[in-house]
């Protein structure tokens, strides 16, 4: 009789155990959908972490709308219709979430070297928007990236 009421009480504890991870995912999981869908998408994950003020979000904003008509300017009329097309697909959920629209334009090395300016010229002006506070958290999220990248890496 007691061994059959241990191997009971020792099987409910095992079900408890196995059970609080689903329990509090479910919970977790049912509430996520909703901050996600309320918060626009480009204020979520690393840049919202940095707190910006709504002048730096302004800002930020500006200077990534310059930063793509100035990369958008360097294509060629060609490179533009295959771009706008993938634009389409992934937009119309068909596409990746990565950046192939880009690569695929088959670039000259002229316009690597311009494309690579801009983004040195556009991520200078973005940390000369941060506070110094700002500036070291951003640069802490960044290592941080870079290792769980280097770890995904390692793991394959």
């Amino acid at each position: 009789m007691k061994l059959k009421s241990l191997s009971l009480i020792a099987g409910a504890i095992a079900l408890t155990l196995t059970a609080i991870p689903f329990t509090v995912k479910a919970q977790t999981g049912s509430s996520s959908p909703l901050i996600v869908a309320q918060t626009p998408k480009k204020e979520r994950g690393f840049w919202q972490s940095l707190e910006l003020t709504d002048t730096q979000k302004a800002q930020m904003q500006s200077i990534r709308n310059d930063t793509r008509a100035k990369m958008e300017a360097i294509l060629t009329p060609e490179q533009k219709a295959k771009l706008a097309a993938a634009k389409a697909q992934r937009q119309a959920g068909q596409g990746q979430r990565s950046r192939k629209g880009w690569g695929e334009l088959n670039l000259t090395e002229a316009q690597k070297t311009q494309m690579r300016q801009i983004k040195e010229s556009s991520k200078q002006q973005m940390q000369a928007i941060l506070t110094p506070e700002q500036q070291a958290k951003l640069k802490e999220l960044q290592e941080n990236m870079r290792q769980r990248r280097q770890q995904r890496q390692q793991t394959r």
